[in-house]
């Protein structure tokens, strides 16, 4: 058998069996300080898929940020097979920032594939497809919720890619939500390179959020054990399918003014069942809002002041409402009993 060949990025070589941080030159601030994007790449002694796993695309979604950092000490790794390219903070203007957002107030994630000569956020998208996407079989992708929202840990994954759902099946995170590819996206751009990408949107933004984290670290390390990056040791399956919803819909308030929420996200809820109220400060006039269809609350908002039209409940449909119920306990309990990798952990 050939002699495993070391891994070429930005210019650096990684020798097999070992791991090395490589900073990829992105720009210069005005004040004459560098900006990369780091990579983290564990490359493995034996032969195996490439895989990538990218947070930080949005600057204020730092939840994938910790699931990164927990995953880059999960023991499992020192049997690696492949290699795995581990991408915390894909737009670190924004992380820095603390904005979803480029200076330019580009959306990275709306800027794929871009080019070497184009805008800032076309330069990192051109960047990021070029040095990490393209040197890969296969992409996970971590978000979470805008700010002042949050998230049910769930798989987005495109309706048209099958071939995808048996792994998104695998993650184990409650829902898996069909969603369309959006033009300039990070998986509409992998796509057309031939590379799928599971995109896992949890919590809220600004924030941490354990079950998030712990559903995120877990599903990641079982789709790395389906592709044979790593042995089945230490690593359990899900103990519920997830739910796949196939359709989706927010909930608006009605009114400017004070929400009170009654339901929370991973909830079933009825068609007709009270969601929240909405009622102006001075306790005069109050408005219901109710669910329009049987589904489960995959996402909602966070803050207890809304204007009219405002995005309150995101609620998916359901097949089963008693399936859906159950799978959402089921799967909570085996993440609360989950150990942690180390006892300062907690969040």
């Amino acid at each position: 058998m050939p002699a495993r060949t070391d891994f070429e990025i930005g210019g650096q070589r990684i020798a097999p069996g070992t791991r090395r941080t490589v900073d990829l030159p992105v720009s210069t601030l005005s004040d004459h300080t560098p900006v990369n994007m780091s990579v983290h790449v564990i490359h493995g002694k034996r032969a195996g898929p490439t895989l990538f796993v990218s947070a930080g695309i949005h600057g204020d979604e730092v939840i994938g940020v910790e699931i990164v950092r927990r995953l880059l000490r999960a023991p499992n790794l020192k049997s690696l097979r492949g290699t795995l390219l581990v991408i915390p903070i894909v737009n670190a203007f924004g992380f820095l920032n603390r904005s979803r957002y480029l200076p330019d107030r580009r959306d990275l994630n709306r800027c794929f594939p871009g080019s070497a000569s184009g805008s800032l956020a076309s330069r990192m998208a051109h960047l990021f497809l070029t040095e990490v996407v393209d040197k890969c079989d296969f992409g996970i992708d971590l978000h979470s919720a805008a700010i002042n929202r949050t998230n049910l840990p769930q798989i987005r994954i495109s309706p048209d890619t099958p071939s995808i759902l048996k792994r998104a099946r695998i993650f184990g995170a409650p829902v898996i939500l069909t969603s369309p590819l959006r033009e300039g996206s990070l998986r509409a751009a992998a796509r057309d390179m031939d590379v799928d990408v599971l995109l896992y949107e949890a919590g809220e933004g600004l924030r941490f959020d354990e079950m998030s984290v712990r559903a995120g670290v877990a599903g990641i390390l079982r789709v790395m054990r389906d592709m044979g990056s790593l042995p089945s040791k230490g690593i359990s399956n899900a103990k519920a399918d997830p739910i796949l919803c196939i359709s989706s819909k927010w909930a608006r308030a009605p009114a400017g003014g004070l929400l009170r929420m009654f339901k929370e996200e991973g909830e079933i809820v009825a068609e007709g069942e009270l969601l929240a109220a909405v009622c102006d400060p001075f306790g005069d006039d109050e408005l219901e809002i109710k669910a329009n269809f049987e589904g489960i609350i995959v996402g909602r908002a966070v803050m207890p002041v809304v204007n009219e039209g405002d995005a309150v409940y995101h609620i998916a449909k359901v097949a089963s409402a008693e399936k859906a119920e159950m799978a959402v306990e089921d799967l909570t309990a085996q993440l609360e009993a989950d150990p942690l990798f180390d006892e300062d952990e907690i969040i």
